[in-house]
């Protein structure tokens, strides 16, 4: 374990904290953060028990289903409470890591909202999380500046986008801090740090506390955000329901709770959000036992095909019935500036996926690039008759089936192929520091690399996991592969870049993951153990 560098009344930080660090890593802050995992740590715990129950009845055959004792609450007349001002027009928000280019870079985008993200697209290094924080604190107070490499500076706008920020998922720790000599949650860390520093500021300048809540499972585990949320209201002596969230629902089994997870947060919550990437990786990771439920190629994956479909549906009923936003998804694609005619594909299919979404009757949409903004600007206002669609309310009726439906599609040896290079590509950037990497004209993040892994150890486990051609897809093809792709991989960024990477590691871990018979939870939770 690394030598303690900083300790507060039984919180240890086990990794430098130079001078600048202090500035977040305060007594007070420190104190505060104790103070969190001290009363929810234990119940976290409890809750991440639960998950594993509920996946072996899942392995053991059961579906996913609406709660019986839960009817009340969806038969019953209710509402969250009143959204803010500035949330009230959410027609595009930009995502990406609390990195300080970034948060410049995408607080001065032509977009209404930014995600500053502490997960899917933020590897936790431990300098890479504090200077997260710190550009986050410049932010809020409008003195954040960064200059690159090259002499260039950047700095905010007077007016800039309306500033949210994703914690952690539940299931992941911080081993940089240890309370009591227990490592603390990460989500608490991400969460503790943003909120104590920046709360007042925030709400000073007319605006709040704004959180997206990723990756729950149901809704106790939204029970014990709300709690956690009440608890830092209280502690700082702010009003109840200064903190806004909107949680993603990105797990099948919170799908069959939204309106559940809506109650427990009504006080805090503003909405909810598909979270279409790691959705997809939870529907092949809840249903692993399930071989009825084979996912064909990524590419055929698509929103308006079978359970994505029907979930988006659901999502936006359930929401606007009790006046919560509804937000649609992330486009992943990007410009490609060198080839006219592929940008022109890519737009084209982003295009069409947020004229779904408009007409469907969503809130607003995800972008990963300021370059999109525009595009889906327009559509969204073509289609919305004020700053929202909260009147708007799809009449398809959607049962439980319907979130079970797989879509139609083909197992190709390219989809396979590409899997491999998304998946060793994201885990040598993710272990050398890097969450958010543009492969192939997509926007990867952690989400999409589960998926990529999830659906080959998906296709070797199944009977039914051939390929097009007739081959089977095995460890030992899979493996082939690996080895095949890994020289495409070395040809096309170059030995230079290639020899600077961490490939051989990232080989390692995508193999442990992908082939070992026991499902891994989160390709994070590997990958961790490779990171500073």
């Amino acid at each position: 374990m690394i030598q303690t560098t900083l300790e507060y009344e039984g919180l240890k930080i086990l990794a430098p904290a130079p001078e600048h660090f202090q500035k977040i890593l305060s007594p007070p802050a420190l104190k505060f953060l104790s103070t969190l995992s001290r009363t929810f740590t234990p119940r976290l715990k409890q809750l991440l028990s639960l998950r594993e129950k509920r996946q072996e009845a899942l392995d053991h055959g059961e579906l996913p289903n609406f709660l019986p004792e839960t009817t009340d609450i969806r038969k019953s007349k209710w509402q969250v409470a009143s959204i803010p001002p500035d949330l009230q027009n959410r027609i595009v928000e930009i995502t990406g890591p609390a990195d300080p280019k970034m948060v410049i870079n995408a607080l001065n985008a032509p977009v209404k909202v930014f995600m500053a993200d502490f997960e899917d697209s933020k590897s936790p290094t431990w300098s890479g999380l504090v200077l997260g924080q710190l550009a986050l604190y410049d932010a809020v107070r409008g003195t954040l500046t960064y200059d690159n490499e090259q002499g260039k500076s950047y700095h905010l706008n007077k007016k800039t986008a309306v500033l949210m920020a994703r914690m952690r998922g539940c299931h992941l720790i911080e081993k940089h801090i240890t309370v009591d000599d227990e490592y603390i949650p990460g989500c608490l860390v991400d969460f503790g740090l943003y909120f104590f520093h920046n709360a007042k500021a925030l709400m000073d300048k007319g605006t709040g506390p704004y959180f997206y809540v990723p990756k729950l499972e149901s809704h106790l585990e939204a029970r014990w955000w709300n709690d956690v949320f009440q608890f830092s209201e209280n502690f700082l002596g702010l009003p109840i329901g200064s903190i806004k969230a909107t949680v993603l629902i990105e797990t099948l089994l919170a799908a069959f709770e939204m309106e559940e997870i809506l109650y427990e947060m009504r006080d805090h919550i503003v909405g909810l959000n598909c979270g279409r990437w790691d959705y997809i990786f939870s529907f092949i990771k809840k249903l692993r036992c399930h071989p009825d439920k084979l996912l064909p190629d990524r590419r055929d994956v698509t929103m308006d095909k079978g359970f994505l479909n029907a979930y988006s549906k659901l999502l936006i009923q359930t929401c606007h019935k009790r006046g919560a936003f509804a937000m649609g998804g992330m486009a992943a694609f990007i410009p490609i500036k060198n080839d006219a005619q592929a940008n022109q594909i890519a737009f084209e299919k982003v295009r069409q996926d947020k004229e779904r979404e408009a007409q469907n009757g969503h809130d607003g949409t995800w972008i990963a690039h300021p370059g999109l903004a525009p595009l889906a600007e327009e559509i969204f206002e073509k289609h919305l008759k004020g700053p929202n669609q909260l009147s708007v309310m799809p009449e398809d009726r959607i049962t439980a089936r319907d979130l079970l439906t797989v879509p139609h599609g083909k197992i190709t040896e390219q989809g396979l192929r590409n899997n491999i290079k998304v998946g060793i590509q994201y885990l040598d950037a993710w272990i050398s520091g890097n969450g958010c990497v543009p492969l192939y004209n997509l926007m990867e993040d952690a989400a999409t690399a589960e998926i990529a892994r999830a659906q080959i150890w998906q296709w070797i486990r199944h009977p039914k996991g051939f390929l097009e051609d007739g081959r089977k897809v095995t460890i030992e093809l899979f493996r082939q592969c690996v080895q095949e792709e890994i020289l495409s991989i070395q040809k096309e960024i170059g030995d230079n870049r290639f020899k600077q990477g961490r490939f051989k590691e990232a080989i390692e871990i995508m193999d442990k993951i992908t082939t070992d018979p026991n499902f891994v939870e989160f390709l994070t939770l590997v990958a961790y153990d490779y990171i500073d």
